[in-house]
């Protein structure tokens, strides 16, 4: 790995719409989980890194946030973390729903791309349950718009075309060091990688009863001397209302999803973990500085 004439090593972003897709393709690029999902638009709010390892070949996926027009102080944070990640990516690649096609201000998102020095690849997901006259013209009018270096129609969900989209990216790196242990496949930390485990709970089990102004701090990380993790956090919602629906009756919903969280993280950190929930009303969370930099945003006037 320190021979940079035998090993190659470069940046690709992941950018789209909400909801296109983006960090289910991450996942099975690499072939693991390393970025929560949900069918909740928005659901990736920062910048995370997924790290693919092909042969002497390393690509660091960025998964970025979905890129739409910010109305709040969070949506601002997330459309800069996302415009962050593709700067100076040794490739873009624009994730488009192939069933949505267009809607959403795409055409906006394409053409600020377009003007974007990166090279750019279209990749069209969701194949399998789109019309297939209407993919070859959606196709086309994007390959008109932006441009790209190459064009790929796949399906992160099934798997279809994915090999295809993988050799390219390995092939589109330059030579170079890797930047990242062979065996490691996300640079997120213990603490935000908590969050964002039991933040996709939150929305696999209250789905659309829960709002979208809610977040998921974890306030400790402690590593016991038995070798399990004790981990802290706090649920913020912005409303009384939305606290009753997160704790269910009897303190059941959010005894299901501590459960779900806890199985998970032991899985993923290969140890036992002790997790502690609490709800906690916060209208005003969204103007918190702190916790933009707990969950790994930067803080955007």
């Amino acid at each position: 790995m320190s021979d940079i004439n035998n090993h190659h090593c470069g940046f690709v972003a992941i950018v789209g719409a909400p909801n296109a897709g983006k960090s289910t393709l991450v996942n099975t690029l690499i072939g693991q989980k390393v970025a929560i999902t949900s069918a909740k638009a928005q659901t990736t709010r920062t910048r995370l890194m997924g790290i693919l390892v092909e042969d002497d070949t390393q690509i660091v996926l960025i998964d970025t946030p979905g890129i739409f027009a910010p109305k709040r102080r969070l949506d601002r944070a997330m459309v800069s973390a996302a415009w962050g990640g593709a700067e100076g990516a040794d490739l873009i690649a624009l994730i488009i729903d192939a069933k949505a096609g267009l809607k959403g201000g795409i055409e906006a998102m394409v053409e600020s791309l377009r003007k974007r020095p990166e090279p750019k690849l279209l990749v069209l997901n969701k194949v399998d349950i789109a019309k297939k006259d209407e993919l070859l013209r959606l196709a086309a009018g994007l390959n008109a718009l932006l441009d790209p270096v190459d064009t790929f129609f796949v399906s992160a969900t099934t798997g279809d075309g994915v090999d295809d989209l993988k050799k390219a990216l390995v092939e589109a790196m330059p030579e170079g060091m890797w930047h990242f242990p062979a065996d490691q496949v996300s640079d997120a930390s213990q603490r935000l990688l908590a969050a964002e485990v039991t933040r996709e709970q939150l929305y696999h089990q209250l789905r659309n009863e829960l709002p979208y102004a809610s977040a998921v701090d974890t306030e400790s990380y402690t590593e016991r001397k038995d070798g399990s993790v004790e981990i802290r956090q706090q649920i913020l919602v912005a409303r009384p209302t939305q606290k009753a629906i997160v704790l269910g009756k009897g303190g059941s919903r959010i005894k299901e999803i501590g459960q779900k969280s806890r199985e998970e993280l032991g899985e993923i950190l290969g140890c036992k973990v002790h997790l502690f929930l609490h709800v906690k009303v916060k209208p005003d969370w969204e103007e918190d500085q702190t916790l933009y930099r707990d969950i790994g945003l930067d803080w955007v006037e």
